[in-house]
C-alpha cells in the first residue's frame, strides 16, 4: 500500500462522511477458513482495527463508531469471551498513548453492568485522558445493544415525566437523542459492514434511520485502507434525499439541512 490513505483517495470523493460507524463482522469465519481457532481472528482484527482508525483520521473521517462487543455476545463461549476482554485490554493499553498523541478522544458507549472491574477503569480512563482531544472522536460500541439502548432511554424519560422534570406532551426526537448513549454524537452518514453481511444486527438502529448501508464480502482481518477507499466512493456516488425527492434542478443541500 503506496502513500497515505488520504492519498489513494485522491479526487475520487470531495467530503468523506463526518460519521462513519462498522461492523466488524468475520474474525471467526476468517479463522476457521485457515483451520485455525476462532482467537486468532480476533487478534487479527485488532490489527484491522489499527489500520482502519489511522486511516478514518487520514480521510477526514471525524467521528468513527466501531461495534466492538453487543450484548448478544454474552452467549459465545465463555473462553472466546475472555479472550475478546484480554485483547480489549491490550488494545487500550498499547494504542491509548498513541491515540491521545494524535488528538483522538475516546468515547465508549454501552452499558458497564457486568464487565469485569478493571475493564470499566480501563475505559474511563481512556475516555478521561481524552476528553478534550479534538482531531476525530473514536466511539468503542462496547457491550452495546441498539434495542437495550431504547428501553433503557424510554425508562430514563418515564422518570422524568413521573417526577415532573418533564411534560410528556414535549417529548420530541431531541428528547431522545438526548436519553442515548451517543447523546452529542452526530448520526451516522455511512454504516459499513464486513463479511457480506447485510443486516444491522441490533447496531445504532434509532441513529441509523437515514445512513447509507454499505456491505462488503471482505472479512474484517483481511480489511485495508484501500477497502475503506472503496467503501467511501460508493458512498460518495449516492444521492441522500431524507425521504425527499431529488429531481432535475432540486436542492439536495436543502434537504440535508
Amino acid at each position: 500500500m503506496r502513500g497515505t490513505a488520504g492519498q489513494q483517495a485522491g479526487s475520487a470523493f470531495q467530503s468523506p462522511p463526518r460519521h462513519l460507524a462498522i461492523i466488524m463482522d468475520g474474525n471467526g469465519r476468517w479463522a476457521r477458513r485457515r483451520g485455525l481457532p476462532r482467537h486468532h481472528g480476533h487478534h487479527k482484527g485488532v490489527e484491522t482495527v489499527r489500520t482502519i482508525v489511522k486511516a478514518a483520521r487520514e480521510l477526514g473521517i471525524a467521528y468513527l463508531t466501531l461495534y466492538s462487543f453487543s450484548t448478544e455476545n454474552w452467549s459465545r463461549p465463555k473462553d472466546e469471551i475472555n479472550e475478546l476482554f484480554k485483547l480489549l485490554r491490550i488494545f487500550i493499553r498499547r494504542d491509548l498513548a498513541e491515540l491521545h498523541q494524535n488528538n483522538v478522544r475516546i468515547r465508549v458507549i454501552g452499558e458497564r453492568q457486568n464487565v469485569p472491574d478493571d475493564i470499566v477503569s480501563l475505559l474511563a480512563e481512556a475516555e478521561n485522558l481524552t476528553r478534550d482531544n479534538t482531531a476525530q472522536t473514536l466511539i468503542i460500541a462496547f457491550n452495546y445493544g441498539a434495542r437495550q439502548e431504547i428501553v433503557r432511554a424510554v425508562r430514563d424519560i418515564a422518570e422524568r415525566v413521573k417526577n415532573g422534570e418533564l411534560d410528556s406532551e414535549s417529548i420530541d426526537e431531541a428528547t431522545i437523542d438526548s436519553a442515548l448513549f451517543t447523546a452529542g454524537i452526530p448520526d451516522p452518514d455511512l454504516v459499513l459492514r464486513t463479511a457480506g453481511e447485510k443486516r444491522l444486527s441490533n447496531f445504532l438502529l434509532w441513529q441509523s434511520s437515514y445512513a447509507e448501508l454499505v456491505f462488503v464480502d471482505k472479512e474484517w482481518p483481511d480489511m485495508n485502507a484501500e477497502d475503506l477507499v472503496g467503501a467511501l466512493e460508493e458512498y460518495a456516488s449516492r444521492k441522500r434525499k431524507y425521504g425527499g425527492l431529488l429531481g432535475e434542478g432540486s436542492d439536495e443541500k436543502a434537504l440535508q439541512s
